[in-house]
């Protein structure tokens, strides 16, 4: 990011980064500018009022955009071993060759968490100059054995779910209350669950830790204001419940499903990762020649794994099943009840508005697609859903009822 620059520019932007890191009101300051030209000129003026000559040609050359994302791949050793502050988030877990995988920051200048996936919010905050500018990173064995649990909130619920049942409408309306903390499926926690899939000698009770100490960052305490948080995972993290059962053994979880036909044509129209074959480590669902495969029929394999670790796990305790019908009409009947939640009539209203948008589109109002993914639904679709994903549907449905 900085090639070309002298040494003597090279060795100002050390020294700034180095400052910077070191001065929370300053990283404040500057992580709300999102202007290049306003950054350059406010960071230029900051590092020369702490006796560094930083010209503004190396601070453009430092805060260039990084589309591709390579700089998350580099070789650059942790620069870090405490948390930063709260207002930095993890955001990667990357594997290093040689030593221990290293944990991303990223500064999210004190914004909530309200996009319908954490990757939304990731991208704006990388999209700042700032982040561009400074980065931090810790490795994994550090980010563990300096958590700061004590700064973060103790979850409240897990909500885990079938996919494309309704799990983004859930998490839309609690991040809709300013009181809430809503992290919705942070690729930091994908790397966590699947630690066990490249570490297979990990103890379940060492990978619960790891965990512990991820949920905690990503809980932390930024505004004062927030009293419950919630973590909404993806959907494959349901085959992980007996790690978050030892990890959190008595939050509560939900687990959400809907229809087979009208998940499966819904993951038909555009697939989700989980449901592309060799996309995650083919051990996670035990699924052989998957690549050769009709879609429906990987697809609809997928989704019965997914399935049948929410029926197996609930003996577990602390689950509740949620049909995708009794959305949104559950959140207030079942879930906020069942996760302990308790919420004033402002944030019931900003909840009911949140209800009336499309989860994932929330610029625009929610029409139900029921009768038209019915009426789409192909003759293979419907034979994968049969063959596959029809009496998991009905034990679930009995279990639900039960």
């Amino acid at each position: 990011m900085t090639l070309g620059l002298s040494p003597h520019d090279l060795s100002a932007l050390e020294q700034f980064r180095s400052r910077v890191l070191g001065d929370e009101a300053l990283q404040s300051e500057l992580s709300r500018v999102g202007e290049l030209g306003r950054f350059a000129e406010l960071a230029c003026g900051a590092a020369l009022a702490r006796g560094i000559d930083l010209s503004r040609d190396a601070m453009l050359a430092a805060t260039k955009p990084d589309p591709l994302g390579v700089s998350r791949w580099s070789a650059a050793l942790a620069n870090g071993v405490d948390w930063p502050a709260k207002d930095w988030l993890p955001i990667h877990v990357t594997p290093a060759f040689g030593g221990p995988p290293r944990v991303d920051w990223a500064h999210f200048a004190g914004e909530r968490l309200t996009e319908p996936f954490f990757e939304s919010s990731l991208r704006r905050a990388l999209g700042r100059p700032f982040n561009r500018m400074v980065s931090y990173r810790t490795t994994l064995d550090d980010f563990v054995a300096r958590a700061r649990l004590d700064e973060a909130l103790a979850p409240d619920g897990f909500v885990f779910h079938m996919s494309r049942c309704g799990s983004t409408l859930v998490a839309q309306m609690l991040a809709a209350s300013p009181h809430n903390i809503v992290v919705s499926e942070a690729p930091p926690l994908d790397a966590i669950v699947q630690l066990g899939s490249y570490w297979p000698a990990l103890p379940l009770v060492d990978q619960a830790r790891i965990l512990v100490a991820m949920v905690a960052a990503l809980g932390r305490k930024r505004s004062g204001k927030e009293r419950h948080y919630v973590v909404k995972l993806d959907s494959w993290h349901t085959l992980a419940l007996p790690l978050f059962r030892q990890a959190f053994p008595t939050v509560p979880w939900v687990f959400l499903y809907r229809d087979p036909v009208e998940v499966l044509v819904s993951q038909m129209r555009e697939r989700g990762l989980q449901t592309v074959p060799g996309a995650l480590p083919p051990s996670l669902f035990g699924i052989e020649a998957g690549e050769a495969m009709r879609g429906e029929e990987y697809c609809a394999r997928v989704l019965e794994k997914i399935c049948g670790a929410a029926l197996n796990n609930f003996a577990l305790g602390g689950g509740l099943l949620v049909n995708y019908e009794a959305l949104p009409g559950a959140v207030w009947s079942k879930i906020l009840p069942h996760f302990g939640l308790v919420h004033g009539e402002d944030d019931h209203a900003e909840m009911r508005r949140a209800a009336g948008r499309d989860a994932k589109a929330p610029h625009s109002a929610f029409i139900s697609d029921t009768t038209e993914k019915q009426r789409q639904a192909s003759d293979l679709i419907r034979a994968a859903a049969q063959r596959h994903l029809d009496a998991a549907y009905r034990k679930l449905e009995a279990l639900r009822l039960a």
